[in-house]
């Protein structure tokens, strides 16, 4: 089904692959004669070699400085993107940005504070000439994609699936600093990633749809890390019995590998597709050069794919539907086991054999939304599926999201949400909700299928905190749509007879020229911005100093630590306008207790920045001091200069959403640093720096535990110095010397982290 090739390949005339080896320029010459490239010059040959070389300012491509086309974010983050690029100098915006209206979109918690969120955007693009996209008119993505991409472009988005690579244009999701940035005309710096080739051959069986195969590509990449933080580039003969839909779905979830980016070649479908949205311009055909080298290979024999299912708590937690029918009392075991780990810290019982029904797997909910399910494709065929049949009246409910009032409005015209409503699935509107628990939240111990973009512990909406357990499976439209028709027992589409009727789309511009705000190019600087009462600015941060003294205030040692888990998603989210409310949240379903650590220490820190001497404030922090002075050279250490505050420890953190705030909810709170074994993304480690912590790496075995104090002596001056390894200090009942390793910044990095954060440094 999908083979992993051991080391790097070239691709020749984009569909023959030759394995990186000694004789690999003895095959080249035979089969191209004499003109045949070094690998350095294959290197070039990749689309996506193209396309950053054509953006980076920096004129070294092994060290990138880029420069995006255009920029996206949604309620949830283009606040504090606004408010970060205003307190550092913003007077308009620079490049195209989007600001879209489908993360809080619900008036769930706090009254009026999503609506007011609504009203600063709108504001903001009139004031500063950007774009604004009404609630419920459109999901981020599908805007982007209908109305922004375009073919050899670049896109930056504050949402972690930011993925418009079928469509010819790289897209990037990160951290809201990193937006913040391009809004001050700075780069987006980068080393030049690795770029992997996922070679695409065959045809797909009928049934089987785009969740199925990028389920497939994800559960062989993400644990070994095979993709992580490089550029797949989708090539092959393959690509051609795809529409381009199909190509959308399996392209938002490579986010769920922790690639950098994507990139696909181009063909005649995309530019049809351009054309059925006005904007025939913006397609050019993209393919690789003659003889293009990658650094890694994805090989997927498109018709050997089967329906596919990601079990409870992530995306690479993969199965065939066929293979888990067979083993249901042996694999959902593993799972509840697995989750046992997880959960150890909560107060529930998380179960999923007890949906084991005569042998089958009953499952109480199902879901088609968002960027990933909410495509017309993808509901055009669970209309089919479901004409004429029925979900029934039991606990079972199914809910479709249609990704934006375009698409809305092609379904309703091709009669495929009547066929919907008659077999007793509700319609929404376009609302990424029920991808981070802000709709659709499932009853208690109930398992949801959704055709979402990911399934990770208590993203789905559930208090684990207040005794609520619930989970999500990911599945295709088809197999949730061949579930729902037999009564939520666990159905593959392929097992079921269908005449998928394949409708042609039909976009209407009209629905966003009479409701969208369009003001590029129009900024209005005497335009007032419209504050609701819970948007507040950010507070104010210290310098990073000499010295750092750091609590431990969470001590994490699951495989891979979520954004999700740092900063809960859902109705959390209508406080993210305000740093120091939403900051009250964090790792409040991981680990309750962190907060309360957090802002003990820095009441301290607070009482050290007012002129009082730490020592006598705190007992403990005397204590720390009067060890420090134990140590060579630091007798006379200064308590009233060095700088105090929390530290994170975590095996692997910041796999998932792209969200800034799980770094600055921990800065907010007087976080100094986050230490790791690794970070899951490089948008969660931009996301420390921008925020000033440094994201140290510990390579030796863990010497410290959840509340000991570490001192980090002279780390202003090793950040300055670009030193690597950094000596630092249990002071627990003895004192324990190790080393920290901090690696890979660039100069921008590193006087972000000394000034204490983005705002810092650019009001200098």
């Amino acid at each position: 089904m999908i083979k992993l090739f051991e080391g790097g390949a070239y691709l020749v005339d984009g569909r023959e692959l030759i394995p990186d080896s000694a004789d690999a320029p003895k095959v080249l010459k035979q089969k191209l004669g004499e003109n045949v490239p070094s690998k350095d010059e294959a290197v070039k040959n990749t689309i996506a070699y193209g396309i950053l070389e054509s953006h980076n300012t920096s004129g070294d491509m092994d060290k990138l400085k880029m420069r995006f086309d255009a920029m996206a974010s949604h309620d949830i983050t283009y606040v504090g993107i606004v408010q970060t690029a205003r307190a550092s100098g913003l007077t308009e915006f620079p490049v195209p940005y989007v600001l879209t209206n489908c993360h809080n979109s619900l008036c769930a918690v706090g009254g009026t504070i999503n609506e007011d969120d609504h009203m600063f955007g709108l504001s903001a693009a009139k004031k500063y000439g950007g774009i604004y996209v009404p609630a419920h008119m459109a999901v981020i993505h599908q805007y982007m994609r209908e109305m922004m991409s375009g073919c050899g472009k670049m896109i930056l988005g504050s949402d972690s699936h930011t993925r418009y690579g079928a469509l010819g244009t790289m897209a990037i999701g990160e951290g809201g600093g990193e937006l913040a940035k391009q809004l001050l005309c700075k780069t987006y710096d980068v080393n030049r990633p690795g770029v992997v080739a996922v070679y695409l051959t065959g045809k797909v069986q009928k049934g089987v749809g785009p969740q199925d195969v990028a389920l497939a590509i994800i559960g062989e990449v993400f644990k070994n890390g095979y993709v992580k933080n490089k550029v797949m580039e989708f090539v092959g003969d393959g690509i051609s019995s795809l529409n381009v839909e199909y190509r959308n779905g399996i392209d938002v979830m490579t986010t769920e590998t922790t690639c950098l980016s994507s990139i696909w070649e181009t063909d005649d479908a995309v530019c049809e597709y351009f054309e059925a949205h006005g904007r025939k311009e913006a397609y050019k055909q993209l393919k690789p050069g003659r003889v293009a080298y990658y650094d890694g290979v994805v090989y997927v024999d498109l018709s050997k794919i089967k329906p596919m299912i990601a079990l409870p708590f992530h995306p690479s937690n993969t199965y065939t539907i066929e293979e888990l029918n067979a083993n249901l009392y042996d694999i959902l075991g593993t799972v509840e086991e697995e989750a046992r780990m997880q959960l150890a810290k909560a107060k529930v019982n998380f179960t999923l054999r007890d949906k084991i029904k005569n042998g089958k797997l009953l499952v109480q909910q199902g879901v088609i939304a968002g960027c990933a399910g909410g495509t017309f494709d993808n509901i055009c065929d669970a209309a089919d599926i479901l004409n004429g049949q029925s979900i029934g009246f039991d606990e079972y409910a199914l809910s479709v999201y249609p990704s934006s009032q375009p698409t809305y409005m092609s379904l309703v015209e091709n009669g495929s949400i009547a066929k919907l409503m008659a077999s007793g699935a509700t319609i929404r509107t376009a609302f990424c909700g029920p991808c981070f628990g802000a709709g659709d939240v499932p009853p208690n111990n109930s398992l949801s299928i959704r055709h979402s973009t990911r399934n990770f512990f208590n993203r789905e909406g559930s208090k684990p905190s207040d005794g609520q357990i619930a989970s999500v499976a990911l599945m295709d439209a088809r197999s949730i749509a061949a579930t729902s028709i037999n009564g939520g027992y666990l159905t593959a589409a392929t097992d079921i007879d269908v005449d998928y009727t394949k409708p042609k789309y039909y976009f209407n511009s009209k629905i966003y020229e009479t409701r969208c705000y369009d003001g590029v190019g129009k900024a209005d600087t005497a335009a007032e911005l419209k504050f609701g009462p819970n948007i507040t600015d950010w507070p104010k941060m210290s310098n990073l100093t000499d010295h750092i003294v750091l609590k431990v205030a969470a001590e994490i040692h699951d495989a891979v630590t979520t954004t999700d888990e740092i900063i809960p998603s859902g109705e959390t989210s209508s406080y993210r306008s305000n740093p120091l409310r939403l900051a009250e949240f964090t790792l409040s379903r991981r680990d309750p207790g962190y907060v309360e650590r957090a802002k003990e220490i820095q009441k301290v820190e607070f009482a050290r920045l007012e002129g009082q001497n730490p020592i006598e404030v705190s007992d403990a922090v005397k204590v720390v001091f009067d060890k420090i002075k134990g140590l060579s050279g630091f007798e006379a250490i200064d308590p009233k200069t060095t700088g105090i505050g929390s530290v994170i420890y975590a095996v692997k953190p910041g796999d998932g959403s792209a969200r800034e705030q799980a770094a600055s909810c921990q800065k907010v709170l007087g976080g100094w640093a986050n230490i790791a074994k690794e970070y899951a993304t490089k948008r969660y480690r931009s996301n420390l720096i921008n925020w000033g912590m440094v994201p140290f790496t510990l390579e030796e075995e863990l010497k410290f535990k959840n509340g000991d104090y570490i001192f980090v002596p002279n780390i202003k001056q090793a950040v300055k110095d670009k030193v690597s390894a950094i000596k630092a200090y249990v002071m627990s009942d003895t004192i324990t010397e190790f080393t920290l390793t901090l690696t890979d910044l660039t100069d921008d990095e590193r006087n972000i982290i000394l000034a204490g954060c983005l705002i810092n440094y650019y009001k200098g």
